[in-house]
């Protein structure tokens, strides 16, 4: 198989708790797909925050990388994102300089604004948010003049440095399922993902304006984005629709207050569906794209090219961790993607 234009593969990693599984089994499971994105030729690895909740594992992403990162030996690493508002821009510029300082020219440091939990559960990580805008902003500020050791005349970054202190600097990137922390992106010269896999609308005009609002920066000088989107491929492209009905199924469940883990195929066809249901499952499957490899490349070279951008991230849930697996490795054959050499890859 043959790419009409090149696009390079990252990999998001929630850490999903199946049903049946632990937390603990899901974080092992993440590190196992960590090692195998780093063989096959995955160009970034992500792990996501989330809290008070049994379906993902992962509460904590700069804890999760300092292992990974001595599980790997050449993929970028990062925060798909650490939420910003709940602490503050010192305590994550050092966390991630010392990531950097570890794994140097492997660090991404993804910032979300979400809460990625209820608000009750926000409030108790940080009592003092209040989700404004001008907050985050100032939060972003900060942020960026700590990981670039600026000295700013009379305020704390005149006094202030973020150790430890070294000679590079972690990948700044805002995530976004709104579009408005592109904007926030342009603003300070950062880089730019998109989630479709939270919004499916109107996600290409949000990375048009970010390329067209960006301020080039110290560490960027040209715009630079990306797309992230469930990803559900198999051998079959039955197999897949199993995949992909069953994810989907799950996204429908957490939006009706149904907090269990994912389930089997055999839930998705015992599941009762209202005709309102059954409509709501079609939205969320508007969220991933699925099938055979070569059905599954067609999609994701279209989404690039929608999207403008020549990297997409791939987010793949499902029952069965060797499905999870094998869709990775069948992606990477679709996209011949670059494998590390048989030696190094004996190192693992």
């Amino acid at each position: 198989m043959s790419t009409s234009h090149k696009v390079h593969l990252s990999v998001l990693d929630q850490s999903p708790v199946r049903q049946g599984g632990s937390a603990r089994q899901a974080l092992q499971e993440t590190i196992e797909l960590a090692r195998l994105a780093d063989r096959l030729g995955y160009t970034r690895f992500w792990v996501s925050e989330h809290h008070n909740t049994g379906t993902l594992a992962g509460s904590a992403p700069e804890v999760l990388l300092a292992r990974l990162g001595a599980e790997t030996k050449r993929i970028r690493l990062g925060s798909g994102g650490v939420m910003l508002p709940h602490y503050s821009a010192l305590k994550v510029a050092e966390s991630f300089r010392l990531l950097e300082a570890l794994y140097p020219g492997r660090i991404d440091l993804g910032i979300g604004r979400a809460p990625g939990t209820d608000r009750i559960t926000a409030h108790a990580l940080n009592p003092h948010n209040a989700f404004r805008d001008e907050d985050f902003a100032e939060q972003l500020m900060d942020l960026r003049a700590f990981l670039r050791d600026e000295v700013v005349p009379d305020t704390i970054h005149a006094k202030v440095k973020a150790a430890p202190f070294i000679d590079t600097v972690p990948e700044l990137w805002l995530l976004s399922s709104s579009g408005q922390s592109g904007l926030f992106a342009a603003h300070v010269g950062a880089a730019f993902s998109f989630a479709h896999f939270i919004n499916p609308k109107g996600g290409p005009d949000m990375v048009r304006l970010y390329k067209e609002r960006f301020r080039p920066s110290p560490e960027l000088a040209a715009p630079l984005a990306n797309v992230a989107i469930f990803v559900l491929c198999a051998e079959t492209e039955a197999k897949a629709q199993e995949l992909a009905d069953a994810l989907a199924l799950q996204m429908l469940k957490l939006e009706t207050g149904d907090r269990t883990p994912i389930g089997s195929a055999d839930t998705v066809r015992n599941y009762p569906l209202t005709p309102e249901l059954r409509a709501r499952l079609d939205y969320h499957h508007q969220r991933m794209v699925s099938g055979n490899p070569e059905q599954v490349r067609e999609q994701l070279e279209e989404l690039a090219t929608a999207y403008g951008v020549n990297e997409v991230t791939a987010v793949t849930i499902t029952y069965d961790f060797q499905d999870r697996l094998r869709s990775y490795e069948l992606l990477a054959e679709a996209f011949q993607l670059n494998p590390v050499s048989q030696l190094l890859a004996q190192a693992y």
